[in-house]
């Protein structure tokens, strides 16, 4: 592990240079992980490890996503099994499952944290609102997190490209006195491009303000009321979006990823420069009492409450796809369909 500069902060991180694929694998040898859940982040985290050369299995409930898993190699009795069977099988329970499964399998996993297994999770939120989750591991295990910092498809498809996604790592119950090096095998193990440190707490409490802030809630909520107002003053839809939406996607997006936002801003007009430069003061001024208010909201434990009642509904499915489709319907997202098909690379297909 090294400590790097960040913006003046220094901070540990570690590399796949300094902790190697073929130390991972002298780390993790003889045991057997047992991936639970094969949704969002499962996929990409259980064929990474298989094709790195790890003991991999999958614990699944029948479905279409246990489908899903037969289809991507997994085979039934040998690699693929229930979840609690799974469980009892794997030295490292990697639970994968949502919050909402989490909670409801708890009791058919927990018997199976028996005495020197790994409990790994990609996300700290049952263990952090354990009084709300209910998901108190047993003392005599060790309890560990890898949390790729974005979609699991994203963590196959970087993995596919030679590359790797950026993954924050924690130590909450080291009972075996190696769990940091267990950590970090898997770190390395499910393709991470570089893993920096945090806390259970700290990361369920920045993901959680995340998702709901500049990832997906406030990007939304910006994104349609820029659209609304020029629609409003007659602006065509084709408008609205391209200079809401694709603009910003497709062309200045890849600028500021690739060496920041100054470089973005150098590499458009004077008159963008300008009118970007005066109104980013008041954009942030309007904008970080919301964030204040929804870090406040999640580090309460209000925002994990509010996901446990919604999660927890009978009806829960039905209600999100209703709010999705409503979202898919609207019409910068219809307008959306129109324009990703003019592509250059999509218009000739």
């Amino acid at each position: 592990m090294a400590k790097l500069d960040f913006g003046g902060v220094q901070e540990t991180v570690v590399t796949r240079s300094e902790f190697t694929l073929a130390k991972a694998q002298e780390t993790l040898k003889g045991k057997k992980i047992a991936v639970l859940g094969y949704g969002v982040q499962g996929p990409g985290q259980s064929l990474n490890l298989r094709d790195n050369g790890f003991d991999v299995i999958i614990g699944q409930r029948p479905g279409k996503t246990w489908e899903k898993a037969v289809a991507d190699g997994w085979v039934p009795g040998e690699t693929l099994f229930s979840i609690e069977e799974a469980s009892e099988r794997g030295d490292i329970i990697c639970c994968l499952l949502s919050d909402a499964a989490v909670m409801s399998v708890w009791p058919t996993i927990k018997p199976h944290l028996t005495a020197g297994k790994t409990l790994y999770f990609s996300h700290g939120f049952a263990i952090t609102w354990s009084d709300r989750t209910g998901c108190v591991p047993p003392a005599d295990i060790d309890v560990v997190m890898v949390a790729p910092k974005g979609s699991g498809a994203t963590v196959r498809s970087l993995y596919l490209e030679g590359r790797g996604i950026n993954s924050s790592f924690a130590v909450y119950q080291d009972v075996s006195g190696h769990a940091l090096e267990t950590t970090l095998a898997l770190g390395i193990g499910i393709g991470s491009g570089y893993l920096f440190e945090t806390t259970f707490q700290r990361e369920a409490i920045s993901d959680l303000t995340g998702e709901r802030g500049s990832l997906m809630g406030a990007i939304q909520g910006l994104l349609l009321a820029q659209y609304e107002v020029l629609r409003e003053h007659g602006h065509s839809p084709s408008e609205a979006f391209n200079e809401t939406v694709e603009e910003l996607t497709q062309s200045l997006m890849p600028l500021f990823a690739a060496k920041g936002m100054d470089w973005m801003y150098a590499n458009c007009s004077t008159t963008a420069q300008r009118g970007a430069l005066d109104w980013m003061g008041p954009f942030h001024d309007a904008i970080k009492p919301v964030v204040e208010k929804l870090y406040e909201s999640v580090a309460s434990g209000n925002e994990a409450q509010i996901s446990i009642d919604s999660n927890s509904k009978p009806d829960y499915r039905e209600g999100l796809e209703k709010e999705l489709k409503a979202l898919r319907e609207s019409e910068m997202w219809r307008t959306a369909v129109t324009v990703r098909s003019l592509r250059p690379e999509n218009s000739k297909k």
